[in-house]
């Protein structure tokens, strides 16, 4: 890992240490904005030394690497409930075709940077959220046109686990969350992964979450996350919609990709679509956002100084297609307006759904 970060002039490793308690030291004394932190080491693990690397004013931001595995991925989403910003998998454990064609390198880099960057921010920022704004043209019109969502779509990647947790937290209020629409989401993640992800978002109490099953008919106020290597779609029917899981090829270098869950959901739903963008590399979901808007549903997207990088919501943003951008908890307020447009009466379940 040290030779793939100073491979970057952007990067410099100030410290390395051999256990928990030494990294303890090594922090304290270089002051670093990142530590990269393995979670199994003798002496003081990994676990056991996050909160103690978290205390303080100005704490950095912690990425715990781990291993592909089911193990490796509980760990790493615990560590996230923990105050872990984020996780990589191990070097090893990314394969020898991850390493030889810089794609590793290229997610730990774009993750130590990313974060650093908004732990240098972090102070300056605006404690109020980001007022909306309406991007000019006429994709934003569309947009506007406050047609009433039948689904809510998230898609994300590097930096995505605390972004998604943000949004859905954001949606918890006084009352108990009735959003009345299904929500899917599309997270760059291996197998394995996507499972504790599912476990992680379920636990923050706000709505009912799990890996989509194929054929499982969607319900409104659930989360069906897309499992590792399968594109997640949706199929309407005269009973309502429901999964469609792909092996097809990856898109953007990607599956689960976001943008055939997006074009699925504008043929299925016309202009009843509400799509949220957050922080990720490349430009997964601009294509399906276009799908989107010319469909008449509506986009939102992360902002810049909130997400770790802003490819995939820049990148709609850039092309004038999201109405709204902003910090994921800004974001989840924009939802629940969206959301509230509508009666009670606009979803209806498949026959499947209201025998179960």
């Amino acid at each position: 890992m040290r030779r793939l970060l100073e491979g970057d002039p952007g990067v410099r490793v100030v410290a390395q240490a051999a256990d928990g308690r030494q990294a303890l030291a090594a922090a304290a004394e270089a002051r670093p904005d990142v530590v990269l932190l393995d979670l199994e080491m003798p002496v003081m693990d990994g676990m056991t030394a996050l909160p103690l690397l978290l205390r303080g004013a100005s704490p950095p931001a912690v990425i715990v690497a781990s291993s592909l595995t089911q193990r490796g991925a509980a760990a790493a989403m615990a560590a996230l409930r923990a105050g872990a910003a984020d996780y990589v998998p191990k070097p090893g454990a990314a394969g020898p075709s991850g390493l030889q064609d810089g794609r590793f390198q290229a997610e730990l880099l774009a993750k130590v940077k990313g974060w650093a960057g908004i732990a240098r921010r972090r102070p300056a920022m605006p404690p109020a959220p980001i007022p909306s704004r309406t991007p000019p043209g006429p994709a934003a019109r569309e947009a506007a046109t406050g047609r009433v969502p039948q689904v809510l779509a998230i898609g994300s990647s590097t930096g995505g686990p605390q972004a998604l947790a943000a949004l859905i937290g954001g949606l918890r209020g006084a009352a108990p969350v009735r959003l009345g629409v299904p929500v899917l989401v599309v997270q760059h993640m291996p197998p394995g992964f996507t499972a504790m992800l599912a476990d992680h978002v379920n636990r923050l109490g706000v709505l009912p979450c799990a890996e989509a099953v194929q054929g499982e008919p969607l319900r409104p106020d659930r989360i069906y996350i897309a499992p590792g290597e399968r594109h997640l779609t949706a199929v309407g029917g005269p009973g309502g919609l429901a999964v469609r899981l792909s092996e097809g090829p990856p898109e953007n270098f990607c599956r689960p990709a976001v943008d055939p869950m997006l074009r699925s959901l504008a043929a299925a739903c016309g202009s009843r679509v509400l799509a949220v963008i957050l922080t990720g590399m490349g430009q997964d979901g601009l294509a399906g956002c276009r799908a989107v808007v010319a469909a008449g549903g509506e986009v939102m997207a992360q902002d810049e100084a909130s997400s770790v990088v802003w490819g995939m919501p820049g990148a709609v943003a850039r092309a004038g297609l999201a109405r709204h951008v902003l910090p994921p908890p800004a974001l989840a307020g924009q939802v629940l307006i969206a959301l509230a447009q509508a009666p009670a009466a606009r979803w209806r379940p498949a026959a499947a759904a209201v025998r179960a």
